[in-house]
């Protein structure tokens, strides 16, 4: 397999530093290699402490190549958190022929991006929802379609420009060539949805360490995406507290003995503590399930707000997907299906071969998409010129910091309004 074929996503969370080394064949994405370390040096998706996350970054990719057997100097990775922001715009461009061509659709979305973004925030993803010809609505791909005017319906994903600087500064420290930035539930909905289930209408819900990430697909296309400050790290402060345990011991719990609420719990199951200073103890099992509950509660009440506020209750026709760590609590998807009233189910990779632990645990869905993402061609994918915005600016800071900016340069490649930072390779 040669250089040209090996992609590798690097997600870089609250909790866990993930990076996936796959191999693109004909017959599809293969998974070769997974490294994780800990994370130590953010907070709810944001870059805290540069020098710990270098550390957990080298750490996961250092791993990713001893499992892979390949060196790795160049990655796509993932950015979320709560400065993540999205909207929807549209622009309308005139047929210059009879039919509609690719340039056609460029000079559309171009329309559809030229709109205010504050001078704090930049532009991160410009994913085209559908196209309307001549009145005629729910066009995926116009190319080839006779009309006189041709509109195109975008969904704009913004993010916050430092913390988008200094994750870059940590991948550029760590000795990595950042080929791409993604956000999060984007690369996943690549791993984990269908293209029924994006269609037809589907929730992915991303259940971090430090954030939540929701997105909504319909008829094809991205037609929302949010963030919410609770993640699974909330659900182990809780435990921490209530039991008197130290955040590993409560995470070990919580991993193992969790659960989402009392009732899936028998009163009579017991498990043993270790409290600070070494302390065993002896509780009923049902103790962790009444502090888990409430938090639990409010985090669907959170959801269930984003879920009314993107519509998701007329245009979810599939449901939500539940991804990410936290979603392994156990009883959460039950409960979840309760208090949202929607079909639910837990997701992961559903389109890769290789290692069984990546396609079996949707922990690890944002680190396959991230290395599968843009690959394939979608439907309804348009192309589009790369854009000057936020990646610019950050190639001026990399090349200020590290004097060898040659290893940057603004992406070329067409796909969808989506602007990327590609490797010189």
């Amino acid at each position: 397999m040669t250089r040209q074929n090996i992609v590798v996503g690097l997600d870089v969370g609250t909790t866990k530093v993930c990076a996936v080394v796959a191999g693109l064949r004909d017959s599809g994405p293969d998974m070769l290699g997974l490294g994780i370390s800990p994370s130590t040096g953010l907070r709810k998706g944001i870059v805290i402490n540069i020098d710990a996350t270098v550390d957990s970054i080298k750490e996961a990719v250092k791993k990713a190549e001893s499992s892979a057997g390949v060196r790795i100097k160049s990655v796509s990775v993932g950015i979320s958190g709560g400065h993540i922001r999205g909207f929807d715009s549209s622009g309308a461009v005139g047929i210059r022929g009879k039919e509609v061509s690719p340039s056609d659709v460029r000079r559309a979305i171009d329309s559809a991006k030229t709109v205010y973004i504050p001078l704090d925030r930049e532009l991160l993803h410009a994913v085209p929802a559908e196209f309307t010809l001549d009145g005629q609505d729910g066009i995926t791909d116009p190319v080839g379609m006779s009309g006189v005017r041709l509109e195109a319906g975008v969904h704009i994903v913004t993010a916050a420009v430092s913390p988008m600087q200094n994750l870059l500064k940590c991948c550029g420290k760590a000795g990595l060539e950042v080929a791409e930035v993604v956000f999060n539930p984007l690369a996943s909905a690549h791993a984990v949805l269908t293209k029924e289930e994006k269609s037809a209408g589907t929730i992915l819900i991303d259940l971090g360490g430090g954030t939540t990430d929701i997105v909504l697909f319909k008829d094809g296309g991205l037609r929302y995406a949010s963030a919410i400050g609770v993640g699974g790290n909330h659900f182990t402060n809780d435990l921490a507290v209530g039991l008197h345990v130290t955040m590993n011991e409560a995470e070990k719990l919580k991993k193992e003995v969790g659960a989402a609420y009392e009732d899936i719990v028998p009163s009579s199951e017991e498990i043993q503590i270790t409290q600070a200073g070494g302390q065993r103890r002896t509780l009923p099992r049902k103790y962790l399930a009444e502090i888990l509950q409430p938090r639990c509660e409010e985090m669907l009440d959170l959801l269930k707000g984003e879920i009314k506020k993107c519509g998701g209750y007329g245009n979810a026709i599939c449901g939500v997907v539940l991804i990410g760590g936290a979603s392994l609590l156990t009883g959460f998807g039950e409960m979840a299906e309760v208090v949202l009233g929607l079909p639910v189910r837990t997701g992961a990779p559903g389109h890769v071969k290789g290692l069984a632990v990546v396609s079996e645990g949707p922990a690890y869905a944002a680190g396959v998409g991230l290395a599968t993402y843009g690959q394939e061609p979608e439907p309804g994918k348009a192309e589009a010129d790369a854009m000057h915005s936020v990646f610019s600016r950050v190639t001026d800071l990399v090349r200020d910091i590290f004097r060898h900016a040659d290893h940057f340069h603004l992406n070329n490649r067409k796909e969808g309004g989506v602007l990327c930072l590609k490797s010189r390779r």
